[in-house]
């Protein structure tokens, strides 16, 4: 993939952990992550939403139960931990520090 595809990856990778990290239950929806993203700048596919969710559950960043009807994600204390910069991942953009 190209370097432009790879860093949009990365960052849409990010953008979806921050947005768990900061919402009760670090619970959301694959659909209002989708709209997340597209708030973001970071425009992405439902496939691509999917996909993205599916890399980080492997990865160990976020849990959901793929037979259910609706895609429920959960970030995991991993997934939190890179969210707010504490651990790092070479295949996620690394947050910027907050103020």
């Amino acid at each position: 993939m190209s370097d432009y595809g790879d860093t949009l990856r990365r960052h849409r990778r990010l953008a979806v952990l921050r947005h768990l990290e900061a919402i009760p239950e670090y619970t959301g929806n694959a659909s209002i992550l989708q709209d997340v993203l597209r708030g973001l700048g970071l425009p992405a596919s439902r496939d691509q939403v999917v996909t993205e969710l599916a890399w980080l559950k492997e990865q160990g960043m976020v849990s959901y139960d793929s037979q259910a009807e609706f895609l429920v994600v959960t970030a995991t204390a991993r997934g939190v931990d890179i969210a707010r910069g504490l651990a790092f991942h070479p295949d996620i953009q690394r947050p910027n520090p907050r103020r």
